[in-house]
């Protein structure tokens, strides 16, 4: 039977409140989970109406960040804006053969690509 669907990508952060402050709050991502779990919190978080959602896992503190996880958003110049006013550093807006980007990291070093269609 082949895979439908990813539910789950997993991205590794050293203090999960802190990530949550950065997801919800600059990111504007809605949480889906926050639960306990053996090794600390089931937190897993998304874009409002996104099928796929990140957990915020702490506890595997050898796991190296994700290098370039590809999202999309509709508007690179209002999330330029928006990661300016939080001083989070970005490389972007360009124009690239293949569409606008926008590139960024999380504060735990996990890289972003953003996409404009």
């Amino acid at each position: 039977m082949p895979i439908s669907s990813i539910l789950t990508v997993t991205v590794p952060v050293a203090d999960q409140e802190r990530a949550l402050d950065f997801y919800t709050r600059v990111l504007d991502f809605e949480v889906r989970s926050d639960n306990p779990f053996p090794m600390g919190r089931w937190l897993t978080v998304a874009p409002k109406g996104a099928e796929t959602a990140l957990l915020l896992a702490s506890w595997f503190p050898d796991m190296a960040p994700i290098g370039g996880l590809v999202v999309a958003a509709p508007d690179l110049d209002a999330l330029a804006a928006r990661l300016r006013e939080h001083e989070i550093a970005f490389e972007g807006p360009t124009d690239e053969p293949w569409g606008r980007q926008l590139l960024f990291h999380d504060p735990f070093g996990n890289g972003f690509v953003v996409s404009q269609a």
